[in-house]
């Protein structure tokens, strides 16, 4: 069963879905994940091919959209700071536990991509959380950003943060940049890829995707190091879920990071793209590696 939920976060609504089991019986707990998008990505992008297979599992599962995106309030609109982002992750696990179906002594999170790093950051301060996967995770912002474009383009990228900066402070403007463009037009993700991806999402199942950021936001993606604390997730229970031919989030850097882990944990290196994650032939074994890891850990 789903229904639509909202929970507040920092003054504003995070919009949701909450998935219970349908065999769940009255006054009966059960284990739960909270779980939501990665960069500028909304709830209906492929989170349900999880969120179901969480769900049938026997974990009650919630979906979410952070302030700023999907279906929740929050002005500027496609606003994407990381610690707001885990201020939502985190109230989106007070509300769980207060949940009559949930119990709250076993809660896990789950991340992808831009989110995959930010329950990295939260694994390592929030025990509330009892385990954590983490799939095709951001590492590093500044080093990522450095993969993805070459060193000139760098400095002019850095040149143009700055002048936004100025502008900002003198005129409160607020501007935006496509997240995804044509090969040869700029945007924060230029994989064709990530173009791929994004606008058949946006065209078939995510009509309410929007393809902008803040220009802050990119400050702040470069300023971001999700996986610094990683050696403070332990003793939570963490499972890194890495494309193994992943050229947005590389792969060299999750698995250095992983290697800085403590136990327990473990990694699943599947032969696939970034993007496989989601979608069928590969989502199957994505989400079948955290069903079993949340079934191990959180029972």
């Amino acid at each position: 069963m789903r229904r639509d939920i909202t929970f507040p976060s920092q003054g504003l609504r995070c919009a949701g879905w909450l998935y219970v089991p349908d065999d769940l019986q009255a006054g009966q707990k059960a284990p739960a994940i909270v779980m939501a998008h990665g960069f500028s990505a909304v709830k209906e992008m492929y989170l349900p091919n999880f969120a179901e297979r969480f769900v049938a599992a026997g974990f009650v599962t919630l979906v979410f959209d952070y302030r700023y995106f999907g279906d929740s309030e929050g002005e500027p609109r496609s606003q994407l700071f990381p610690h707001e982002q885990h201020e939502d992750y985190r109230n989106a696990l007070t509300w769980i536990s207060d949940q009559p179906e949930v119990d709250p002594d076993r809660i896990g999170v789950w991340g992808t991509s831009y989110s995959g790093a930010h329950v990295l950051y939260l694994a390592a301060f929030d025990k509330r959380i009892k385990a954590v996967v983490s799939q095709v995770p951001l590492i590093n912002g500044w080093n990522n950003a450095l993969r993805l474009m070459r060193p000139d383009h760098f400095a002019q990228f850095l040149e143009f943060l700055k002048q936004d900066r100025i502008a900002r402070y003198k005129t409160g403007a607020v501007n935006s940049v496509k997240v995804v463009a044509p090969e040869g037009e700029p945007s924060v993700l230029p994989t064709p890829e990530s173009y791929e991806w994004f606008t058949h999402a946006g065209n078939t199942i995510a009509p309410n995707w929007q393809n902008q950021v803040t220009v802050e936001s990119l400050e702040k993606f470069l300023e971001y190091d999700p996986a610094g604390p990683i050696h403070l997730i332990s003793p939570t229970p963490l499972l890194m879920v890495v494309a193994g031919y992943d050229t947005l989030t590389p792969t060299d850097l999750a698995v250095a990071a992983y290697e800085r882990a403590l136990e327990p944990k473990a990694i699943s290196l599947l032969p696939c793209r970034h993007f496989d994650a989601y979608t069928e032939p590969w989502v199957s074994k994505t989400a079948g590696a955290a069903v079993d890891w949340f079934k191990q850990h959180l029972g």
